[in-house]
Order: structure tokens, then C-alpha cells, then sequence
């Protein structure tokens, strides 16, 4: 993996990045060879003054398997050529570009966005949709991942997209576990649109979904309702779903079902249990409706899924 750095380079961006992907951590496999690279090997210029050296130039991007663009300042101003043609090429021989925030303007330079969705800093969604027709902004999501290509929100987001790459590659288990080494949560709820509208009143104390949302985490093979639900905190059903709404950027229902599918994820790498008896223990009933589920969310099968991503030992399958 490669972060192509630009200057002046912002070192948060960077470091989104390095500390998902290039940070050793006791008891954690190392599944990356973290790298950075820029278009003029040595001294990089950052937005806090203080140069960073960088050995390696864009020839790296020959051997990436995945190229993170960090960010890009200013955003829009013309990436060199020799930058977008080695972006190109490393796309073309199926390396994987990410970008973070503002790095979304250097994929769109250099067409890898076209006719596709996008996102970016919440700031620049305007800038992004009018100087590049030809793909589609999506103003609302923390990120955007077609396989091939992904991007970001602001700055923070990319520390989303990074963790869903994680997991994407090596299974939720093991991204759960460097989130909770970075003391994150392994999926942050809500869009970035709760923070590009106007600043709001905080919500009252008694208000937060924090404690319902711990409660119905730990019931998940449980039947929960949005009438059980809303009669848990104590309010009406309809008052329950504005503050899903407003709060996490959801409704209930897909809340819960997309923790559904997250608990059943570990289930399948962390243990035998038979699809059925996983289905059973996150609520979703049967093995027929969990295969269902888990396909339209991550368009494989829980079998498939194991296979690839399944750690099983004799202790855990008991």
C-alpha cells in the first residue's frame, strides 16, 4: 500500500491512513507494507510548515496494490500529468485508488471517476459536482467504495473508509479490533450532512439514543420492534424515528439491521456454528433470510463469506 503525497500535504489526512494501515499493534497480524511516495522524492512541504522527507517517487505506484491520495491542496488546482498517468496506469493493471477528503479532486482529474458516484469534504461537494459533470456527488455519505475506487468525506472519514477497507479485506473481526485499539467504534453512524447544516441545538442528555442503542446491541437475537423500541426510551414511535433520523442519519429498522448483519459477520469468522444457528442468535430468523440479507448487503453469501474471511478453531465452534 502507497499514499501518493502532494504539496503542501496535510499530515492528518496522511495519518488516517498510516494508523489503520501502517501501525503494528501487539497480537494483530501486520497485513500491509505501508509506503508513501510523492511526484519529487525529498522534502514535502505540509499545511503545518514542518517539511516531510519522502524517499520514493511515482515509480512506486508500479508495484501498489492499493494507492491512498490523502487529501489535495488546494482542492482543484491542476494535478501534474505524470501524477494522473501513473494513477491511470496503476488503475488499469488493478491496483485500488482511495482517496481522503480532498484527494477526491486528483480521481476525478485523472477520470477515474467518471459516470460514477463520489464524495468529498462536505465544503467542496458544490466545487467537486461543478467542475467535473461527469460524475455524480453524493453529498450525504462518510464514503464511497466501488471496489476498484473509493472516497471519502472530510478528514475524519477517511478514518471510515479506511476501517471499511479493513474489513473488506480481512473481515470485520479483525477491523473491530484495530477500531478498538484506535479506541474508535468500528462503524461511526450518521452522514456528513449532520454536520454541513446549520449548527443545531445539542440534544438534551436524556434525548441520546446512546443507552437504547447499548441495549438493543447486546438483544440482538431477540424479536425488536419500533414499538418495542420507542417504549424502551420512553417515547412514541414517530418521535423515535426522528431522532434516528436526526441523530445516526437512519431509521431504525436499518439500523438494527445493519448490526444484524455486523454481529453475523463475526459469528461466521469466530466460530462453526451452522448458518441456521447464526441467524438464530442475531434475530434474523432463519438461514434463508439471513442469506438474503447478507447478499443485498455485501453481495455474497454467509457460506462464501466464512470461507474467506473464517478463523475457526475447536474451542470457538463450542
Amino acid at each position: 500500500m502507497v499514499a501518493l503525497l502532494g504539496a503542501p500535504q496535510s499530515p492528518f489526512e496522511l495519518a488516517c491512513a498510516a494508523e489503520v494501515f501502517g501501525t503494528e499493534r501487539a497480537g494483530l497480524p501486520t497485513h500491509y507494507d505501508f509506503a508513501l511516495c510523492t511526484r519529487a522524492p525529498g522534502p514535502v512541504p505540509t499545511t503545518l510548515g514542518a517539511p516531510l522527507l519522502v524517499e520514493d517517487g511515482l515509480q512506486t505506484l508500479e508495484y501498489a496494490d492499493t494507492v491512498v491520495i490523502p487529501g489535495w491542496q488546494p482542492p482543484g488546482s491542476p494535478v501534474p500529468g505524470d501524477v494522473l498517468a501513473a494513477l491511470r496506469t496503476a488503475h488499469a493493471r488493478g491496483a485500488r485508488i482511495v482517496s481522503i477528503c480532498t484527494g477526491a479532486f486528483v480521481l476525478a482529474q485523472a477520470g477515474l471517476l467518471d459516470g460514477r458516484s463520489a464524495t468529498t469534504h462536505w465544503g467542496r461537494t458544490a466545487q467537486l459536482a461543478a467542475e467535473y459533470p461527469a460524475l455524480r456527488v453524493d453529498r450525504n455519505v462518510l464514503y464511497v467504495d466501488h471496489g476498484d475506487v473509493a472516497t471519502s468525506a472530510g478528514s475524519g472519514a477517511g478514518i471510515d473508509l479506511c476501517l471499511h477497507l479493513l474489513r473488506r479485506d480481512h473481515g470485520a473481526a479483525y477491523a473491530a479490533r484495530v477500531a478498538r485499539h484506535m479506541v474508535l467504534p468500528p462503524h461511526r453512524e450518521g452522514s456528513q450532512l449532520q454536520y454541513a447544516d446549520a449548527p443545531q441545538p445539542a440534544a438534551r442528555a436524556d434525548e441520546s439514543l446512546a443507552p437504547l442503542l447499548e441495549w438493543a446491541e447486546e438483544r440482538l437475537g431477540e424479536r425488536l420492534t419500533l414499538d418495542g423500541l420507542a417504549a424502551r426510551a420512553g417515547v412514541s414511535g414517530r418521535t423515535l424515528a426522528r431522532r434516528f433520523a436526526e441523530q445516526l442519519g437512519t431509521s431504525p429498522g436499518q439500523w438494527l439491521l445493519a448490526r444484524r448483519i455486523d454481529a453475523a459477520r463475526v459469528l461466521l469468522e469466530r466460530t462453526a456454528l451452522p448458518v441456521e444457528a447464526v441467524a438464530a442468535r442475531v434475530g434474523l430468523a432463519s438461514a434463508v433470510n439471513l442469506r438474503r440479507r447478507f447478499h443485498t448487503a455485501l453481495g455474497t453469501t454467509p457460506g462464501a463469506y466464512r470461507r474467506t474471511f473464517g478463523n475457526t478453531t475447536a474451542a470457538e465452534a463450542n
